[in-house]
């Protein structure tokens, strides 16, 4: 099954911009309360089992977990007798409930926080199979038809199984999930093999050579943001003043962000178009984005880079593969020698056993495609040839 999402930007009526307005704040009631519902039914069994807490103790009448299926059927029965929910689309509440349920279930497979109130609702999705886009309408269930701005065309074969209404600084957008019922093979290792090495002073080193230096995509808006903040500061909360300061800077925000976007998407395809396989470290960027370079790294975006890299390759029959991200610069690419932690201001790689020397985010990148090459090479014949620059010791599938 081959799945693809297309975005497109709605051109709604004003009637229409009423319609996904209030359904925003319909689905960010239902978001709200089915995370109290939630919390409380936590917060009353926190304690350990065989002893209450020295402080206080969160003590309600028992009810059932709160799942998916328990509040689903809580909201039909709260909508006959609720004007507000009842005005709302069905399909939208419950795709939030749906929502919140997997949040909840990523924060105990994943260990990831525990899901928020929300002060403003940004998107909701519609589940149909009555979508339809003829030429630049588009038919929903809930805005019937509705103009577009078409910028492609949906390839022949594919179906409209869901469509999700997002609202932005720049307008509202949609986004369609198509579907084809067709086996996609998965990319196989061929081809020339390269790896990356991500860092702080140049954004990516590839074990070719090639350095791309970190891109300043935040600081070339930083100064019209910074002033127009500083306006906004001094103007009373929730003026008409005050809301145009703050959609004007939530637009320069979101033009940094459509920047960056682009930006990793003609990276990727670069990267993809001469290579047959592409590896990475294996790197946790949320730990990044809380270090000393915590402002250049999330203006990088790495991890949006490492995503939409992954997604190119699929589509673009390249293998992508992470490998172990410890000691990429302590090794030696050369003789395979552990040369000890270098300090930041250390750029050049030089080994003590073998003397090679080079960059260190060029050393750190052929070790990172020598182990991609380890990985993949499991159970197949491998031989030893030079790679770039003379050096030995990498391994190639024959």
């Amino acid at each position: 099954m081959l799945n693809l999402t297309y975005n497109y930007k709605l051109q709604p009526t004003q009637k229409q911009v009423e319609i996904i307005e209030h359904n925003l704040d319909v689905c960010k009631s239902v978001w709200n309360y089915a995370l109290y519902i939630r919390k409380v039914w936590f917060n009353s069994r926190s304690c350990e089992i065989n002893k209450c807490s020295l402080h206080s103790e969160y003590i309600v009448e028992p009810f059932e977990y709160p799942n998916y299926h328990f509040q689903s059927a809580e909201l039909t029965k709260t909508k006959k007798t609720n004007l507000f929910l009842k005005s709302g689309n069905a399909q939208a509440m419950q795709q939030t409930l749906r929502k919140l349920d997997r949040a909840f279930n990523d924060m105990k497979s994943k260990g990831m926080g525990f899901p928020r109130y929300k002060k403003k609702m940004k998107s909701f999705n519609l589940i149909s199979n009555k979508i339809e886009l003829n030429g630049n309408h588009l038919k929903l269930p809930l805005l019937k038809d509705i103009k577009i701005k078409k910028s492609r065309d949906i390839p022949n074969g594919f179906k409209i199984k869901q469509a999700q209404i997002i609202k932005k600084a720049s307008g509202y957008y949609v986004n369609l999930m198509i579907e084809l019922d067709v086996d996609v093979p998965l990319p196989t290792p061929h081809g020339h093999a390269l790896g990356l090495d991500c860092g702080i002073q140049s954004m990516i080193a590839t074990s070719d050579g090639l350095t791309i230096p970190r891109p300043k995509f935040l600081d070339k808006a930083l100064r019209k943001i910074e002033l127009l903040q500083r306006k906004l500061r001094n103007k009373t909360k929730g003026s008409n003043k005050w809301k145009k300061l703050n959609h004007r800077i939530a637009l320069l925000h979101e033009a940094v962000a459509n920047r960056r976007k682009d930006y990793h998407f003609q990276l990727a395809h670069q990267l993809c178009k001469e290579n047959g396989m592409i590896f990475v470290e294996d790197i946790n960027f949320k730990s990044w984005s809380k270090g000393l370079f915590c402002k250049q790294s999330l203006d990088m975006g790495l991890g949006q880079f490492f995503t939409i890299l992954e997604y190119v390759c699929s589509q673009t029959d390249t293998y992508f593969a992470k490998v172990d991200k410890d000691y990429t610069s302590q090794i030696c690419p050369n003789c395979g020698t552990h040369t000890g932690k270098k300090e930041l201001n250390i750029r050049v790689h030089k080994c003590p056993e073998c003397g090679f020397e080079c960059d260190r985010d060029l050393a750190a990148s052929i070790v990172v495609k020598q182990r991609g090459l380890e990985q993949i090479a499991v159970g197949a014949p491998v031989i030893k040839q030079p790679s770039n620059g003379g050096l030995t010791g990498t391994i190639s599938i024959v």
